[in-house]
């Protein structure tokens, strides 16, 4: 069943990069008692995720946060090695929380993975933002194909915060 608006997200698992190396969070230590800004791509270095998605996040950060959010965190079923990459390679270092979702455990329990096996990617996440108090999904913005970034994209949600 997909996660909706109202529901408190699953325990989960992630892995973020830390300066002693890749540590587990779980959804609890990312959520609780904070108001969040999530995003979810495909993959990291992937057209839309790369050249739109992202950078739209990175570039909004300063207005999204003064709005009163304590994070934004993007999520990506590649592993935490290249989310980190990204994390460099975008700017996007220290400014946005990359959390790799590698099993795409998170993506299947709030049911938005995506199957890509067709085109040599196995399971990754929907594309989606939403955002996040406590836990509990405020705002849901899922997109109606992995190629785009209208609804989910940083534009539309400082609309919604």
């Amino acid at each position: 069943m997909t996660i909706k608006v109202g529901d408190k997200l699953p325990q989960a698992t992630f892995r973020l990069m830390t300066a002693d190396g890749p540590a587990p969070k779980t959804t609890d230590d990312l959520f609780k008692g904070r108001k969040v800004v999530l995003f979810a791509v495909p993959g990291a270095f992937t057209p839309t995720c790369h050249k739109n998605h992202l950078p739209g996040f990175v570039a909004k950060a300063d207005e999204i946060k003064a709005k009163g959010v304590d994070a934004i965190m993007v999520t990506s079923t590649n592993d935490v090695f290249v989310m980190d990459a990204w994390a460099k390679a975008t700017g996007g270092a220290g400014v946005i929380e990359f959390l790799s979702d590698g099993n795409a455990d998170f993506a299947k329990e709030i049911g938005l993975s995506l199957d890509g096996s067709g085109f040599g990617l196995g399971t990754r996440s929907q594309r989606y933002s939403m955002i996040v108090e406590d836990g509990v999904v405020k705002e849901l913005n899922v997109e109606d194909a992995p190629g785009k970034a209208d609804v989910s994209g940083a534009e539309a949600l400082l609309k919604q915060l």
